[in-house]
């Protein structure tokens, strides 16, 4: 997926609420969105450098969003709405093995009580994917999600389930917006309860995919699957 052509240089200053922060950019205040409710603690420091999109419109209360994070060694994307578009691109491409013999995708679909990222559909009938943005890296390369409790997780979570209970096929896909990861865990510190809500979900029959990205000034996409350990 290209990035936007004409991202700015600016440095976090501090986070206003979940969806905005202020950022100095060309040695003035200014507001960014922020489209990811995660805590980001370990990525929004005092004086990070960041990289902006350039975002106008007449109804938007910020010129620009949040699109890139540089921690000197890593760039990591911190735009939540990015893996859902990464995975569609990375099945229209046929990178994404365990998927291959579904030639039709439709995007947000509704199933049960949820409304879930993905449907796959093909000879082999129906499989349904949630995909989960993943920004937090710690010791040794192991991605871990989420970084504040998520009910909304949880709940994708059972509908999956009961997506496999009802006949399909499903699968729970953590996108880790950097390349530095090297396995994934379920952050059972953060949050207990999605925590064992994965495990159940796997042995319900729901597959478990973590992949990590490619990040560039130019561009964001899937490399190659993670080790999961739940």
């Amino acid at each position: 997926m290209k990035l936007h052509p004409d991202l700015v240089e600016a440095r976090f200053l501090t986070r206003l609420n979940r969806f905005a922060a202020l950022v100095e950019l060309e040695g003035r205040e200014v507001m960014a969105h922020v489209a990811n409710s995660g805590r980001l603690r370990e990525l929004l420091e005092p004086g990070r450098r960041l990289l902006l999109a350039p975002a106008p419109g007449e109804h938007r209360k910020t010129q620009f969003d949040l699109a890139l994070v540089d921690l000197d060694f890593t760039l990591v994307s911190a735009d939540s709405r990015l893996p859902n578009a990464l995975v569609a691109e990375a099945l229209a491409r046929g990178d994404l093995r365990p998927f291959a013999d579904y030639p039709q995708v439709r995007r947000e679909v509704t199933f049960g009580e949820s409304r879930l990222d993905l449907l796959l559909e093909g000879p082999a009938g129906r499989c349904y994917l949630e995909t989960k943005s993943v920004t937090l890296v710690e010791e040794e390369g192991v991605a871990r999600f989420p970084d504040a409790p998520t009910l909304r997780g949880v709940k994708h979570l059972r509908t999956l389930s009961q997506a496999v209970a009802d006949g399909h096929r499903a699968a729970a896909v953590f996108v880790i917006q950097r390349g530095d990861a090297r396995s994934f865990t379920p952050h059972d510190m953060a949050d207990p309860e999605f925590g064992g809500a994965l495990r159940a979900a796997q042995a319900a029959g729901v597959e478990i995919y973590a992949y990590p990205c490619q990040v560039s000034l130019e561009e964001i996409r899937l490399a190659a699957p993670l080790p999961v350990n739940l």
